[in-house]
């Protein structure tokens, strides 16, 4: 299949068909020298006639340039005519330049177009007319003219099939533009393959049209393969550049430098890139205020930069510039439009703070603290409460002695002076201050310092006032020897009057002495001791003793001072042994080493010598002493001596010949590790106090005086009573109480016995009424005058009925002998009895003998004697009173 344009555009076509693909010889260092394209006679406007293979050449470029105007090459290597192009000749030939401009590198490519001959195939004789020449496959290229005026319908190529010479061929298209949208923009001529456009096309919509024209018979054969028939919209420069905002806004610093980039400003274009309709360029069409020119524009990249040095904020403090972009690489005629820049200049610190006046003068009374006697303001023309505004302020000179102190009002920026420190009239009339002042951060650019405009003079007098006694120095010292005799006088302490400089008419005063060892003397204020002085006493030592001192005016008025005393040690102490008590474990230690103390100060100290002082010669034999260091010895011991403790006289003695003799107890044991014997040594040596033997002659004394009670009792007892012949008849007794008794018995001389839970004891003496747990219960005796041992158990009574209370028998004043005889025959045969049942055999609850315990249980048997008895024994229950028999018949067992 074939196109032409027309009869006259065959021959066009035909040329079209010598194509070829595109040769590019890259012969041996020759790759960026030539490329060689075949092309024909006659080239078209807007045609491509080959790429060239830029990266190869030079991978940086950033700079393409060519050589012929009737060329243009693309950033990818596309060679396009630019008009159209006749070959006079068989070659034509013209030069690509490459740059990059970083590297300063630059390259050529010359381009070379030879014109191919038509070459005709003679038909040979035997060739039948009909035969089919073979078809080429690859699209035919056309274009069409963005935003074209027509006349439309506007013809753009004509399709033909080879098939079309021997059948009736019809053509069709499909694609976007004809069934796609936009609908019926292209159409084909049935009969003749001619192809129009009915309407104009926008690329910026539309760029590239993509169809497919089909060649079929009448009845329906399709004649040849679908063909590809791309149309390509070429672009018109009819979109205006457009910039990203409509107002740009930028900041710089005023103290910026030349050069200094303020920011980008950018602009898009719609039309078809890396063509001259999108190649941009930025310019600066006004500046307000406009004198002088501040800015510039890069006018490719749209960088603006500072080209003068005179952006001065405090002047100008916002510039806008009116922004141009312009297509066509800014040719008159290319489309342009506008955009503002609004640019803030920010304040920087370029101005330095001014007093408004050289010299100051002030007025204070001496002796004021803390009071404000100037305010200084200052001019500076930077951005108001900003720290290239807020100021701060410096005593340059004149202070030494830290009497004032200047600081910054946040409010107002004004230095404010006050007075910290008392100022003394008899010591200077008047202060001479130099003050200055800078801001909190450093000035951006160099201004003229040490002129008067950043420094003032700060006169300050100094009133008179009628003062009292000062105190000065505040701390006066002197130095006293130690252990100097009582009552020596020393210089001590001197104030005076500030007026006169003279201590006449001065009294003075002790407000503090730690250990009253220092007295005043009134009238000259000198020192006397009261006391002896003991340089070891003070605390802490080696320092200096302190004394408070007052001193009055006639006036009344005062001032404390301090009188610091150095007390001088003299040798007065002897060094002192630390141990007293040591333990030796033989064999494993072989000596032990003993240290001392000297209080005084090391020039009476050590080095210490140590001896052993007048030893008995079993000592002497024993125990040696040697030298260890300046302060401690080794005591050291023969193997054969004895294991026991011995009693060792040291003496130490210091440098200057001060001594001291201590006794040594030193334990020679038999152990591993000296806390063993420790150990045993307390235990076996325990040793009373005063204190303690005597608090044990009291408490005997004390059981002496109880026992002689007792027994004066049980003698009494003894002439008064008599034991009943028969007390079995006797255990019942009238008992109006349910709660259980106290755990307390009876013992035989009368004692009350308690378990763990009641400590109290008393006698167990006349039996009452009494008091248990808020309820009056009546304990008496059912007959005679007498009671049984268990008749006086805590089980029926209270401790109040045991200890007091009238009742018309005394009982339980027995000796242990009689009661023995009464119990213990009785006890024996009902145990006896309790072993067996009814029928005389072993009982099942038997009363096991169990171990020793201890006397003076307080817990009863239990058993078969308190439950099972032998019948015998109860006889007495026959001979009860009415009242009783009931309880006998349940005691009694049937």
């Amino acid at each position: 299949m074939a196109a032409t344009g027309s009869q006259s555009s065959l021959h066009g076509a035909l040329c079209r068909q010598l194509l070829l693909t595109v040769l590019v010889f890259s012969l041996a260092g020759e790759a960026c020298k030539k490329v060689i394209f075949n092309v024909p006679s006659k080239l078209e406007a807007n045609k491509i006639i080959g790429r060239v293979n830029l990266k190869e050449c030079l991978r940086s470029a950033a700079l393409i340039q060519w050589s012929d105007p009737a060329f243009r090459v693309l950033d990818d290597g596309s060679v396009y005519t630019a008009s159209a192009v006749v070959l006079s000749g068989e070659k034509r030939s013209f030069t690509i330049w490459l740059s990059d401009i970083k590297k300063q590198v630059r390259k050529e490519i010359i381009v070379l177009l030879e014109h191919q001959k038509k070459v005709l195939k003679k038909r040979q004789t035997k060739e039948t007319v009909l035969r089919r020449a073979k078809r080429r496959w690859a699209p035919i290229p056309c274009s069409m003219q963005e935003n074209s005026l027509g006349p439309f319908p506007l013809f753009l190529q004509q399709v033909q099939s080879d098939a079309a010479q021997n059948y009736t061929i019809f053509y069709s298209i499909s694609g976007r533009g004809v069934d796609q949208e936009p609908l019926n923009l292209f159409y084909i001529e049935r009969d003749t393959g001619n192809l129009y456009c009915t309407k104009p096309v926008d690329r910026e919509e539309y760029d590239i049209f993509d169809l497919i024209a089909y060649a079929s018979t009448e009845d329906g054969y399709s004649a040849d393969l679908p063909l590809p028939l791309p149309i390509r919209v070429e672009d018109e420069n009819d979109n205006h550049p457009a910039f990203t905002e409509a107002i740009y806004n930028f900041e710089v610093s005023e103290s910026s430098r030349l050069g200094t980039s303020v920011g980008a400003v950018c602009a898009t274009d719609r039309d078809e890139p890396d063509t001259m309709h999108t190649r941009l360029k930025y310019s600066i069409l006004e500046q307000t205020p406009r004198s002088p020119g501040l800015f510039a524009v890069h006018p490719n990249t749209g960088v603006i930069t500072i080209i003068s040095h005179y952006l001065d904020r405090e002047v100008v403090d916002k510039y806008t510039l009116i922004m141009k972009v312009q297509d066509m690489d800014g040719q008159f005629f290319g489309l342009m439009s506008t955009s503002t820049c609004v640019i803030t200049v920010k304040d920087s610190n370029d101005n330095a703070p001014t007093f408004r006046q050289n010299a100051y003068e002030a007025t204070v009374e001496e002796n004021a603290v803390n009071v404000e006697i100037l305010r200084i303001p200052i001019e500076d023309k930077d951005l108001i409460n900003t720290a290239n505004w807020r100021a701060n302020f410096t005593i340059l000179k004149g202070d030494e002695q830290g009497h004032f102190k200047i600081s910054t009002d946040k409010e107002t920026n004004e230095g404010v002076l006050c007075v910290v420190k008392p100022l003394n009239y008899e010591e200077n009339h008047q202060v001479n201050l130099e003050i200055g002042v800078s801001n909190e951060v450093s000035l951006a650019r160099e201004v003229s310092r040490g002129t008067s405009t950043n420094r003032a003079l700060v006169t300050v007098h100094v009133k008179d006032l009628d003062e009292g006694p000062e105190c000065s120095p505040q701390v006066q010292y002197v130095q006293i020897k130690e252990n100097l005799a009582m009552g020596s006088n020393i210089n001590g302490y001197k104030a005076y009057d500030p007026d006169t400089k003279s201590s006449n008419g001065l009294r003075y005063k002790i407000l503090h002495d730690p250990n009253g060892w220092i007295a005043v003397n009134e009238i000259s204020g000198s020192i006397t001791t009261s006391k002896v002085l003991d340089r070891e006493a003070t605390t802490p030592k080696n320092e200096l003793y302190n004394i408070t001192v007052l001193a009055i005016d006639q006036d009344g008025r005062s001032c404390t001072g301090t009188l610091a005393v150095n007390i001088e040690d003299v040798n007065d102490n002897a060094p002192v042994i630390l141990n007293d008590y040591l333990t030796i474990c033989k064999p494993k230690m072989g000596y032990i080493d003993i240290s001392a103390v000297d209080p005084d100060e090391p020039v009476h100290g050590a080095p210490f010598s140590f001896s052993l002082s007048t030893p008995s010669p079993e000592i002497n034999r024993i125990w040696t002493l040697t030298k260890v260091n300046d302060t401690a010895a080794r005591l050291s011991y023969q193997k054969n001596a004895d294991y026991q403790e011995y009693t060792i006289p040291v003496t130490v003695k210091d440098r200057a010949g001060q001594s001291a003799t201590k006794l040594l107890r030193v334990n020679l044991c038999d152990c591993t590790h000296p806390a063993q014997c420790r150990s045993a040594s307390r235990s076996a040596g325990i040793t009373l106090g005063k204190w303690a033997i005597l608090a044990i002659l009291l408490g005997i004394a004390l059981l002496f005086s109880v026992l002689l009670t007792l027994v004066c009792g049980v003698y009494g007892a003894k002439k008064s009573k008599h034991f009943p012949e028969d007390l079995a008849q006797q255990n019942l007794i009238i008992s109006n109480t349910e709660a259980p008794g106290d755990d307390r018995v009876c013992s035989a001389n009368g004692l009350t016995t308690q378990t763990a839970n009641n400590s109290s004891q008393g006698f167990c003496g006349t039996m009452g009424s009494g008091m248990r747990n808020g309820r009056q219960e009546t304990i008496e005796m059912v007959k005679g005058g007498h009671q049984t041992l268990e008749s006086c158990r805590g089980h029926h009574h209270t401790l109040d009925s045991c200890r007091g209370g009238h009742t018309e028998v005394d009982n339980c004043r027995h000796t242990y002998s009689e009661w023995h005889n009464f119990t213990q025959p009785r006890l024996g045969e009902k145990l006896h009895l309790c072993n067996q049942d009814e029928n005389h055999m072993p009982s099942q609850d038997y009363v096991l003998t169990y171990n020793y315990e201890g006397r003076g249980s307080p817990a009863g048997s239990v058993g078969c004697c308190s439950e099972k008895q032998e019948e015998d024994g109860l006889d007495f229950l026959n001979n009860l009173e009415p009242k009783f028999m009931t309880l006998a018949e349940a005691c009694t067992k049937r």
